[in-house]
């Protein structure tokens, strides 16, 4: 069977790390570009921070693109706080060599979907919805190329991350995870409320060091960095893993358990802005747009990492 075709939109992040480099480290997926968004930090770090994870994972070759540097409508809210002031803090890096392509995101996105037959590219933003929604606007044609969205973003029963209600993502541009669930594409989310099922332990992330050579060190680094606010934050042993969930979705979506609902997005209260309401009991009698994502293996999920990655150390 040939590779999946995807393209991750993504604003690194320790997590959108991980779900890059498992992308990168599976020869069931073709990678045919990353783009890049602010968000965890500002846009000029979210390129930098591609750049560095493709390079670690041995892939100079990986076409970036620079993308959007704010929301939709609302200012920029970022995630320092989380992620550090690089986004990728924990490791030492080095600056990075390879090159950004010229053209902007979005009009990347509508060109390399526009030359795509019906169904054949698959989605995955693990950041605010910023690229995609505007390259939908822009040119409408290309929602029929896209034959899936998977995405990490939003929370129902365990509430938000980033206000009590709303997750970062589609806090940070709700107008655009709007114009997604509102798209008609087959959606598929990975809320917060399956990657709090699966956190990382202490003895994982040894176990991801232990891979050995950059890719252990600079792993168990980042995620050590990143989980240290999660269990500050939930009083847990460990902080949750989000953005791979997608990738390991498409490898393995055994390992997960959902249901289809309908879910629309609030972009005018302040007081709920950002949340995803998820009519998970049919109040409303819609047509379900979205597979919504509540259960996984998760320990089957944290050794496909650790597998995938190990492979791909010893690759190069």
């Amino acid at each position: 069977m040939a590779p999946r075709k995807i393209i991750i939109d993504t604003d690194p992040g320790q997590d959108d790390a991980l779900a890059i480099l498992l992308a990168l480290a599976s020869p069931e997926l073709d990678v045919l570009g990353i783009t890049c968004i602010a968000g965890n930090v500002p846009l000029p770090l979210t390129i930098r921070n591609a750049q560095l994870v493709c390079e670690l994972a041995g892939r100079p070759d990986m076409k970036i693109f620079a993308g959007c540097e704010r929301p939709m409508v609302r200012d920029l809210v970022t995630a320092e706080i989380v992620h550090g002031e690089t986004g990728l803090d924990g490791p030492a890096w080095d600056e990075p060599t390879m090159g950004v392509q010229e053209m902007h995101a979005v009009d990347w996105l509508v060109t390399e979907l526009m030359s795509a037959e019906d169904g054949e590219i698959t989605l995955c933003p693990v950041g605010p919805i910023t690229n995609v929604a505007m390259a939908m606007v822009r040119e409408p044609r290309i929602i029929p190329k896209i034959g899936e969205i998977v995405t990490m973003g939003g929370g129902f029963f365990v509430g938000g991350n980033t206000t009590p209600v709303a997750e970062f993502n589609v806090y940070v541009d709700p107008h655009a995870a709007d114009v997604m669930y509102r798209s008609g594409i087959p959606i598929v989310t990975m809320p917060l409320d399956v990657t709090h099922e699966a956190l990382m332990s202490p003895e994982w992330i040894e176990s991801m060091r232990a891979i050995g050579g950059d890719i252990g060190e600079k792993t168990a680094a980042m995620l050590s960095f990143y989980g240290r606010y999660d269990i500050a934050r939930y009083g847990t042993r460990g902080g949750p893993l989000h953005d791979p969930a997608t990738i390991a979705y498409l490898l393995q979506p055994e390992l997960y358990g959902g249901k289809d609902v309908f879910v629309e997005v609030e972009t005018h209260s302040e007081l709920t802005m950002g949340m995803t309401v998820v009519d998970y009991w049919d109040r409303f009698e819609k047509e379900p747009n979205c597979r919504w994502i509540s259960e996984v293996d998760s320990d089957g999920f944290f050794e496909l990492i650790r597998e995938r990655l190990a492979n791909l150390a010893a690759a190069l």
